[in-house]
């Protein structure tokens, strides 16, 4: 990895060249080069996590004065929650992985000596920008060595202390390795993002992680292909048949486990025959975590007689804002099919779960439901790659072309065809006189 400050078309072009080489590289030079990599930041921690305080510091003081919000300075905290051991073990976890390039998806015979492969190939040259967490640079560095693409980081600032630490300690490892430098690449000049969106000679993905606002300019500014999602607000329906106790846990889970998360529930649906019986436990167990309620009547009805209890009335933007806190919007609704047109009209694609003891009715939601996860009793919380056994992913994709939800090694290949024959002509194939019809027969893998 090599920190420049080189012109994007100059860091573009590099890139391009790097990602060529390291297509070629066995399985296990890319895997040597990721256990350098852990091994070095596991021995730079004490560095890495003083640079990562200077920036929380900088970044304490920005919320504290309205310019930056608390999400962002939550997301910044690199010795938080395990995130420290998380990302390294990310690393390891994307090592062990099977090697995701030179994959046979499909094998045809077109003919006596013409066959035809399908085979799994990087993409190329991935752009990231990301915002804050400091961590993605150890997972897009790890993921792109393994599924040999190149990749363009570009943090925002209030992480420069933290990015440069890490991308530091991954050059040094890298120069030890078969693995080009250039093929990782952190830009840290500034002002630089337009410029680098217009390379799309040269960078094949953009993948955007950070604020809807950040999102939604990549997407109108570029003509590269962008991986990402803009929103993530996720919606649990809380049926009258689920049961009380675990269904609490897993709405607490989903709400305060990391409220700041992509994956954290922003809205409960209720059905109007849980309010008087599964809804009260639920309020309070959100409550006693320090969880915000805004309520529209019905459900602030059901939890009146219950003291101590922080709830507001909930307006309509309620329910299409990703709060990203410790705040959640409830919603009564009488049907399934009311919780599912809901999900469908105020939801993001992200991430949605129903609570409930009926097989039939969860099938059915998770059927119609139109998001990237869908659950059945499980927390939201579940959507990321580490958990999904992906190793650690480099976003999560509310796209439906090429890769949707948690976006792993797999979503970051693609495939060619190769086809190995004897000199054939097409115009020997076809119907009528003297034409040799197709074979098409499909082969073992």
């Amino acid at each position: 990895m090599s920190l420049t400050n080189a012109s994007p078309e100059a860091v573009a072009s590099a890139a391009r060249s790097a990602s060529f080489a390291l297509a070629t590289l066995p399985a296990s030079a890319r895997n040597d080069a990721l256990q350098t990599i852990h091994d070095a930041l596991a021995a730079a921690r004490d560095d890495i996590l003083a640079a990562n305080a200077r920036d929380l510091e900088l970044a304490r003081k920005a919320a504290a004065d309205g310019s930056l919000s608390q999400a962002l300075v939550s997301r910044l905290d690199l010795g938080k929650k395990g995130k420290w051991e998380d990302m390294l073990k990310g690393i390891l976890d994307v090592k062990d992985l099977a090697d995701p390039i030179g994959q046979v998806q499909m094998r045809t015979k077109l003919d006596d000596d013409l066959v035809m492969e399908r085979v799994s190939c990087p993409i190329g040259v991935l752009l990231i920008i990301f915002e804050a967490r400091p961590e993605v640079i150890a997972n897009i560095a790890s993921l792109a060595i393994k599924s040999g693409n190149a990749a363009i980081l570009k943090g925002g600032k209030e992480s420069t202390e933290s990015f440069v630490a890490i991308s530091q300690t991954i050059s040094s490892a890298l120069a030890a390795t078969q693995v080009p430098n250039s093929a990782i690449q952190l830009v840290t000049t500034r002002d630089v993002i337009a410029q680098l969106l217009a390379q799309d000679r040269n960078i094949d993905l953009v993948i955007p992680r950070g604020s809807n606002d950040l999102v939604r300019y990549i997407k109108e500014s570029t003509k590269i292909p962008v991986l990402g999602h803009a929103d993530g607000l996720c919606s649990i329906y809380l049926t009258a048949s689920a049961d009380k106790n675990k269904a609490l846990d897993a709405v607490v889970d989903s709400k305060t486990s990391y409220p700041a998360a992509c994956n954290s529930v922003e809205t409960l649906l209720v059905q109007d025959a849980a309010l008087s019986t599964v809804f009260p436990g639920v309020a309070a167990a959100l409550c006693s975590k320090g969880v915000s309620l805004r309520c529209d009547p019905p459900s602030k009805a059901a939890i009146a007689a219950l003291s101590d209890l922080a709830v507001q009335d909930a307006t309509p933007d309620d329910y299409d804002t990703e709060h990203l806190s410790l705040t959640i919007a409830i919603k009564t609704v009488a049907s399934l099919d009311d919780a599912i047109a809901h999900i469908n009209a105020h939801g993001s694609g992200h991430t949605d779960a129903i609570l409930t003891s009926d097989p039939a009715e969860a099938e059915r939601f998770m059927n119609e439901v139109d998001s990237a996860g869908v659950y059945w009793n499980a927390s939201t919380r579940l959507a990321d790659g580490m958990r999904y056994g992906f190793g650690t992913e480099v976003g999560i994709s509310t796209n439906k072309i090429h890769a949707r939800g948690p976006v792993g090694l797999e979503g970051l290949t693609i495939y060619k065809y190769k086809i190995r024959g004897d000199y054939q002509a097409t115009a020997a194939y076809g119907e009528g006189e003297g034409k040799k019809p197709w074979k098409h027969e499909k082969m073992a893998l």
